[in-house]
Parts: structure tokens; C-alpha cells; sequence
């Protein structure tokens, strides 16, 4: 049935504050009318905003909303290395894994799954650097966990469907809310406003009995000012790995308000995930003799046959509300408010086999005469956590200063608790019982300045000053009591340099400072990290081709680089490392032979090195010299290839390459992840009915389509053996693997009313 329609009509499309920087180039904005729509060829530089309309399934978008990320995006104007992703780009694929995923075939980026087939728990890395170092912000609003510095996707289930564009910054990027970026920036647009009223039911199935099924809708905007919208999905899969189960639901709810200088949404959005854990990896024997085996759960029962705990699962809920106002004052200044609160509470469960008293505070026993200070434990570990706060920033543009003044406010409290659920041996302890109950706390403040000035018309100027202060208090039994405050400043300057009319040269030099998170605090005495990144770069800009080519070189003090080990819940150590770098050039096109083909490569070649690392083997203190660091490729390659016959018909083919790497600082050979490289099919086909079902879209995606043997992460530890000889101390090492799944595939269906 068909959903309540409305009209809406743009206004003020060529205002003088909107085509500032149009009339840079070419002195004129144009507006281009047509029977369905209205497309403002312009950006609205007053308040940021590209009032333009575009087609999709979903009807014709108003994309206003630019306006709440525009403080901390950029464009080809800024010194600064990025690459975006569009709504029509990413949902011929969108089928049900995760947004790294979708992401895995953009410059320096190397994605990684949990249970073989991105879904679930998923990882990114760019440039080399993990999650914990990719600043991620939703409509400006800091996205990474304020305690561990991670980013947990599966905390947000298909995302994707309700994500308008994204743009990831490479190395430290422009100031914005959250941690420092040690890797890159990654700022994700919700969805936008929809003029149109629609609705849309989505389906897609595929290998590993993977079901995804959502459905949407919009009122269109109501007396040409209001819109309501939202999402319900639900994602099942029982992943490429042993058990790997994933049973995933989220909804996404926003209320819009707009007129000519206004614009306000309230956001509800969130998810619950129970996923069968699978973070332990396997060594290199079982990969391969089975490459599947999940060691999770399992035990040995009282008839010694080897079982496996059906329910060792990781269960939580997190839920996120946002209010966003952006204001046009005139028609030099506009505004940006928002307030966030995010609550996530959960826990995994565990069976432990001859687990101490001592663990859990049980006073031993004595059971037919003898004395008993182990039992089998079922145990859950718990996390229950608020973060809430505000970020802001005023906007003022001239026809030569583009100036930003914002900052953001952030408080996070968070619980951490154990329980025992179920003992064989109970002792003395009662019912909900707490082994361990800490507590943590972080307060966020930020301020930053940040300004473009057109010293002439092939010259221009950036400049980006933030001031950060950061308090984390803590009592955990493995963190100790911490009670730290940091303070950082962080400068950035730069210089755009127009060749001609669609080339142009940049060159950056930005400061970060970033501070330890909670895996550093219970690994040892982390230090504060600091990161002196250069960029070079050049674009091309031309109809049918974009070129960017960058150099870089970013030197760190004292990063906290992955060692390779874990902890007990799956989750990377890190330690201080003094002095390291990584220098590299990335090179990416987007190549259009003509209407009906595009191909867009991109290739990232970088070395990473610790200078004069410190390693204590065999009991000796020994100086290594330059070693490679952990999880850093040397080269890293992405192909996207993309025909069209026809409109409505898409086929693509992707690659990736991702060169050998080690998963420690050492260089040892135990420690090496082979490269690899694999790739994937996708076809989108959209059938035109204009009738009670306006259109079906049909999706199809073949992963890794020559099955190849993938292993794209694992851990890899060291311990010292003093037992076998005496008087002597011997190193050994060891290391785990988290195979991939080979060929498999994805089907789906959206019917659009």
C-alpha cells in the first residue's frame, strides 16, 4: 500500500552564501530542472549543506543533512588524503556484512572476520593501524568505545542500510570528535531526508544458511517540513566457523524537521547481537587439518569424551539517541549542536573447566574427606555502560575564509562485573554473587579551530589547531587504580596549490597525541602516544578520470603498537615501543572508459618499521635493529571493475591483494601471515513496475570466487621456559590463525512500493 506522498519544493537555490566556492571555478550556479527532479548544482557553503535531490530505490533524497558532518569532512580543497563512499556504491553489496567490509576494497584498507564470512565480529585496519586507532564518528558524534578505543560493528547490524555516504581520512585527517586519529578518520552520514514517501522490504540469503531481512520506510516529507523514518533488520548466520552463530536485530528511527535555514533530526538507532565467540583462533596444525575447528566452549566431561558448551556466547545490547540542529543564521554564519547518549549493557558467557576457589572467592571444600579448591564454572562477564555529552561548531565563510570553530563535551561511565551462574562446586557463595565489581570513568573535552583562506585564486591556506583534555579513572583489578589526566595540542597546517583548473597539489604536516585505553593500563605502564604526520599528495580531476597519488611519512613517539598477543576475552595487546614509522604512497583512479565501463584501482606501497627494537629472547636483552611492525603489509592492492550494458543492470568484479605481514615486532617466521588475494563477483539488476510494487532490485555477490586458502589475521605470543634446562631460559613462540571462508555467496531481493 502505498504511503502518504507529499511535495516538496527547494528554495533559495542560488543564494550568494551557496555558491561561494562554486563561483571560485566556474563564477555561475546552475539549477537543472527536470520532470521528477530538482538538482541544485551547487553546495550551499553557509551551512554546508548540498541541497540537491538524487534518485534511489528509496525515492529522491533532499541531502541536507552534509550539514552535520561538515565540521569534520573535507574536500579536494583541503590537504588532506581521503576517499568517500556513496549510498549507490555500497548497496549493490550491502547483503548483510558488516561496513568494514563494504570498505574492504578502498586504498591502504585490510579487513579481517571473526567467523570467516563478515558477519559478526569484524575488524579494519589502515595504513596498518588497528581499530582502536580509526576515529570513527556517526553525524559527527564519536563512535568508538571511550574505554577499549574499538570500534564493535556488531554492536550495529546492518548499518549499512541506513548509512548515506562515508568518507575515510587517511593518517591524522582534519580535527574532529573523539580519540585522536593514529591511522585515519572514518565519518559516516546517516540517512538522509527523503522527499518521497516510501516503503521497501529487503531479503537476501546466502552460504553458512545467512539470512538478512529488513524493511524500511519513509512518510516523505509531511507539509513539506517533516519526515519519519526508520528500519527494523534482523541478520542470522551460523558463520564459515565451527559454531560461529550470529543472531543480530537492530532498528533505526528518525524524526526530521527542515526549512530554509533549519534543520533538526532525532535519532534512535541500536542493536542487540548474540554471536557464539569465536576469538580464539587455531594454530597452524589445525588450519591445516581443519581449518573450520572452533576451540570455544570446549571441555572434557566426566566420561572424558570432549564436549562443547552450547551457550558460550557473546550477548549484548547497545542503543544510541541523537539530536542534531543545524541553523543558518545569515548568510556568512550556521551552527552545528549535537547531544548524544549511548547505553550498552551485556555479557559472555563461559564454561571453565577446574577453575580455582581462589577466581571467584570461594572458601575450599571438603568433599568425602578430601579437600576440593577447583570446580567447573559457567561465569559471566558483565559490562554495562553510559557515555553521553555534546559537540558543537560555528561555521563562517567569506568568499575567500572558510573558519570552523567546534569542540564536543564526552562522559562515559561504565561497569565492569563477573557472576557466576551455575558451579559444580558451589562453596559458600550465594546466588548473584559478584567475583569482581570495578568501575571506570572518562571525561572528554576538546576545542579546535580550523580555517581554509584563499590567498589567491591557485593558493590556498589551511590551518587546524585542537586542544584536547582527557581524565580516566579506573580500579580494576588488572588495571590497579588509575587516576591520569591528559592534555594535547594538536597543530595542523597545509597548503593547496592549483596546477591548472582539475589539478592540484597539497602538501600537510599535522600533530596527534593520543592517550593509552584500558587493555594498555592492564598490560603494563602505558605511556601517552605521539604521531608527526606528513602528506604529499597530487589530484586530477577531469570527466572521465580522478587520480590521487600521496606520499606519507608519519613518526610516532612511543606508539603503542599490537604486540600479537591477546588477553582473555580476544582483544589485542599493545605496548610502548619508542621510536617507529611508517612512510608510504598510495595511488587510486576512478576511470570511466565511457557510459558503460569504470574501473577504479588503487594500490598502497609503504614501509613500517620500530627503530632499534628491544627484545628480551633466550633471557638476553638483545637490540634487533629496525623490525617490521606487527600487521602492516608492505603492499596492499584493490581493483574494482564495473560494467553496465544497460541502466538498470550492474556487474562488477573486485580484487584484493594484501602483501605478507607479521603479527609480532620480532620478525620471526612463526609469526608471518602469508599474503593473499581473492576476488569477489556482484551483479545488481533493478526491474521497473510502476505499479503497486514500484520496482525489484536483484543482488548477487560471490566471495573469494577461486576459493582461495585466506588467513587475514591471528595473534602471535612468546614465553620464556626455564624448565627443560635447568640453569638455561629458552624463548618459544607460538601463534593463532582466524582462517577465511572460501568461495561463498550472497542472494537478495528488495521490493520497493
Amino acid at each position: 500500500m502505498k504511503l502518504l506522498c507529499s511535495t516538496f519544493s527547494l528554495k533559495a537555490a542560488c543564494q550568494k552564501s551557496g555558491a561561494t566556492r562554486l563561483l571560485r571555478n566556474s563564477k555561475k550556479c546552475r539549477v537543472k530542472t527536470t520532470v521528477t527532479t530538482l538538482a541544485l548544482l551547487g553546495l550551499t557553503l553557509a551551512s554546508r549543506a548540498q541541497q540537491q535531490s538524487t534518485d534511489s530505490l528509496e525515492g529522491k533524497k533532499v541531502v541536507l543533512d552534509e550539514v552535520f558532518v561538515s565540521a569534520i569532512r573535507v574536500t579536494k580543497e583541503t590537504p588532506v588524503t581521503f576517499s568517500n563512499l556513496t549510498k549507490e556504491q555500497i548497496k549493490p553489496r550491502n547483503l548483510g556484512q558488516d561496513i568494514p567490509i563494504l570498505m574492504n576494497f578502498l586504498p591502504s584498507v585490510v579487513t579481517t572476520s571473526n567467523a570467516g564470512a563478515g558477519i559478526g565480529y569484524t575488524g579494519i585496519r589502515v595504513r596498518g593501524s588497528d581499530a582502536t586507532r580509526v576515529n570513527v564518528t556517526i553525524n559527527g558524534i564519536p563512535y568508538n568505545d571511550a574505554e577499549s578505543q574499538g570500534t564493535f560493528w556488531v554492536n550495529m547490524p546492518d548499518f549499512a542500510s541506513s548509512t548515506e555516504s562515508l568518507q575515510l581520512q587517511r593518517g591524522v585527517g582534519t580535527s574532529t570528535n573523539g580519540a585522536g586519529a593514529f591511522g585515519a578518520s572514518l565519518n559516516i552520514l546517516t540517512d538522509g531526508i527523503s522527499e518521497d514517501a516510501f516503503a521497501q522490504i529487503s531479503s537476501s540469503a546466502g552460504s553458512f544458511n545467512t539470512l538478512r531481512n529488513n524493511i524500511k520506510f519513509s512518510t516523505g516529507l509531511l507539509n513539506d517540513h517533516v519526515e519519519v523514518s526508520g528500519r527494523l533488520s534482523r541478520i542470522t548466520s551460523d558463520g564459515y566457523v565451527d559454531r560461529a552463530s550470529s543472531e543480530l536485530d537492530s532498528y533505526f528511527l528518525q524524526g526530521a524537521y527542515k526549512d530554509d535555514n533549519t534543520v533538526i533530526k532525532a535519532l534512535l538507532f541500536g542493536g542487540h547481537e548474540i554471536t557464539y565467540q569465536s576469538w580464539f583462533g587455531i594454530d597452524r596444525a589445525t588450519l591445516e587439518s581443519d581449518r573450520t575447528f572452533n576451540p570455544a566452549g570446549q571441555y572434557t566431561d566426566e566420561n572424558g569424551e570432549t564436549q562443547f558448551y552450547d551457550n558460550e556466547v557473546d550477548n549484548y545490547k547497545q542503543d544510541h539517541a541523537q539530536l542534531l540542529w543545524n541553523e543558518r543564521w545569515n548568510t556568512n554564519w550556521s551552527s552545528n549542536i549535537a547531544l548524544h547518549y549511548t547505553h550498552g549493557r551485556g555479557y559472555f558467557e563461559q564454561f571453565r573447566e577446574d577453575d580455582d576457589f581462589e577466581t571467584y572467592g570461594f572458601a575450599p571444600l571438603t568433599v568425602n574427606g578430601e579437600e576440593v579448591n577447583t570446580t567447573d564454572v559457567i561465569r559471566r562477564r558483565w559490562l554495562d555502560n553510559d557515555f553521553y555529552g555534546a559537540v558543537f561548531s560555528a561555521n563562517y565563510i567569506t568568499e575567500k575564509l572558510d573558519l570552523i570553530l567546534g569542540g564536543g563535551y564526552n562522559k562515559y561511565v561504565g561497569d565492569h562485573f563477573g557472576e557466576v551462574i551455575w558451579a559444580r562446586f558451589a562453596s559458600d557463595s550465594n546466588i548473584r554473587d559478584r567475583y569482581y565489581d570495578d568501575t571506570s570513568d572518562k571525561t572528554d573535552l576538546n576545542l579546535y579551530a580550523k580555517a581554509n583562506y584563499e590567498l589567491s585564486d591557485k593558493l590556498s591556506l589551511y590551518g587546524d589547531l585542537q586542544y584536547r583534555t582527557v581524565g580516566y579513572r579506573a580500579n580494576g583489578e588488572e588495571t590497579g587504580l588509575v587516576d591520569d589526566t591528559f592534555n594535547f595540542f594538536n597543530p595542523k597546517a597545509g597548503i593547496t596549490y592549483d596546477l591548472r583548473k582539475n589539478s592540484s597539489l597539497y602538501l600537510s604536516f599535522a600533530v596527534a597525541n593520543r592517550e593509552p585505553n584500558r587493555n594498555d593500563y592492564e598490560n603494563g605502564s602505558p605511556k601517552p602516544e605521539r604521531l608527526n604526520d606528513v602528506e604529499l599528495g597530487w589530484r586530477y580531476v577531469a570527466p572521465w578520470i580522478t587520480l590521487n597519488a600521496n606520499g606519507y611519512y608519519m613518526g610516532y613517539k612511543d606508539q603503542l603498537v599490537l604486540t600479537g598477543e591477546l588477553n582473555d576475552v580476544g582483544a589485542p595487546l599493545r605496548a610502548n615501543v619508542g621510536d617507529s614509522y611508517r612512510m608510504g604512497l598510495e595511488i587510486d583512479a576512478n576511470i570511466r572508459f565511457n557510459e558503460k565501463f569504470n574501473w577504479r584501482p588503487n594500490v598502497a606501497i609503504s614501509t613500517n618499521k620500530n627503530q632499534d627494537f628491544r627484545f628480551q629472547r633466550d633471557g638476553v636483552l638483545q637490540n634487533l635493529g629496525n623490525t617490521n611492525i606487527a600487521y602492516s603489509p608492505g603492499l596492499v592492492i584493490g581493483n574494482w571493475f564495473t560494467y553496465s550494458p544497460v541502466d538498470v543492470l550492474q556487474i562488477s568484479f573486485l580484487s584484493k591483494y594484501v602483501g605478507k605481514q607479521y603479527m609480532g615486532n620480532i620478525d620471526s617466521e612463526t609469526s608471518v601471515l602469508e599474503a593473499y588475494s581473492h576476488l569477489d563477483f556482484n551483479v545488481q539488476y533493478i526491474w521497473e513496475i510502476d505499479a503497486f510494487i514500484e520496482s525489484i532490485t536483484l543482488s548477487g555477490m560471490v566471495n573469494n570466487v577461486f576459493n582461495e586458502d585466506i588467513v587475514s589475521d591471528g595473534y602471535f605470543f612468546t614465553f620464556d621456559d626455564d624448565f627443560s634446562t635447568p640453569g638455561t631460559i629458552t624463548t618459544v613462540e607460538g601463534a593463532g590463525f582466524y582462517p577465511q571462508a572460501g568461495t561463498n555467496f550472497l542472494l537478495g531481493a528488495t521490493l520497493k512500493f
